[in-house]
């Protein structure tokens, strides 16, 4: 009896380790065609993979709403246990959060936020200050006055729409600035577009808000391709990219802001929910705007 015992018990522990299921953690992205929704994936990666016990898997949903809503779907229904979510609508995956929640699945959501509290964290940076940031380095340049381009990301986005708050609530107070928007829905490809046809239209503004580098290198792409100097342009984007840095360096961009990747941060939440610790339902990371007095100093996000 004294024999049997210990080996009964070591038999439940070797069964308990031979059939204890990882934690099953699953990225559901936006759009990695997007350079920043890409990258955000690849930092999550390269941090989760050094924590053992984890499937890691992402999906990809091209822009298409109904495609994100469908593998956010699936991934419940395949049994996560632990959601990241980079959306690319506020209101609409609610059904499927609300799904997430009674299954006792943790939803993290990053950066872009969602129109319901049925979720685990939320890690973002704060967008309205970051419109106001480039709202008032562009009015200081232009001394109150002028026509200001404002692109911007996808619409149904609160990101898009905190950032545009934020942009027009300083530009409000000054009579002088008028603000031509435009949707370019953080593409390049897009902003290509929609650049190529103001240039055709004759249209004519002293300064560009971007809300991402991205676009911002589309207006770049475009304007070189016509040989226009683009550095009379006073021109803001968000995120700074490795891009963005050398642009601002050289001359071609005048600022960035720095909006974190939040991939890092995700991931410590996930460690913390792994290991039954408290997490912080609202965690927002500061933002930087980057100028040429500092972006040789400042690393870029990716």
């Amino acid at each position: 009896m004294k024999i049997f015992l210990p080996i009964v018990s070591l038999f439940i522990l070797y069964s308990t380790m031979l059939f204890a299921k990882n934690t099953q953690v699953v990225f559901v992205q936006d759009d990695i065609s997007n350079d920043f929704r890409k990258a955000q994936v690849l930092e999550v990666k390269r941090h989760i993979q050094k924590i053992e016990g984890i499937d890691f898997s992402y999906t990809d949903a091209k822009g298409k709403l109904t495609l994100f809503i469908y593998h956010l779907e699936k991934a419940i229904r395949e049994g996560a246990d632990i959601l990241l979510i980079g959306t690319p609508d506020a209101s609409l995956i609610t059904p499927a959060l609300k799904k997430a929640a009674q299954k006792g699945i943790k939803s993290i959501i990053i950066d872009r936020g969602v129109q319901s509290d049925a979720y685990t964290a939320f890690v973002h940076s704060d967008n309205i200050e970051i419109g106001k940031m480039g709202a008032n380095y562009i009015v200081k340049q232009l001394k109150g006055k002028g026509v200001v381009l404002l692109l911007e990301g996808l619409p149904n986005a609160d990101v898009t729409q905190l950032r545009t708050q934020g942009f027009m609530s300083v530009v409000a107070h000054y009579p002088h600035i008028k603000v031509i928007k435009r949707v370019a829905n953080y593409l390049r490809k897009d902003t290509i577009k929609v650049s190529e046809k103001l240039l055709d239209d004759n249209v004519s503004f002293d300064a560009i808000f971007s809300e991402s580098d991205s676009m911002l290198a589309g207006v770049r792409s475009v304007y070189k391709a016509r040989n226009l100097d683009i550095s009379k342009i006073i021109s803001v984007g968000c995120d700074y990219t490795t891009q963005a840095q050398k642009a601002i360096q050289e001359g071609t961009q005048s600022a960035s802001i720095k909006f974190p990747l939040a991939g890092k941060e995700s991931v410590e939440v996930v460690k913390k929910l792994i290991a039954n610790e408290k997490v912080d339902k609202n965690i927002v990371i500061p933002v930087q705007l980057i100028t040429q007095s500092n972006a040789y100093e400042v690393e870029p996000i990716f």
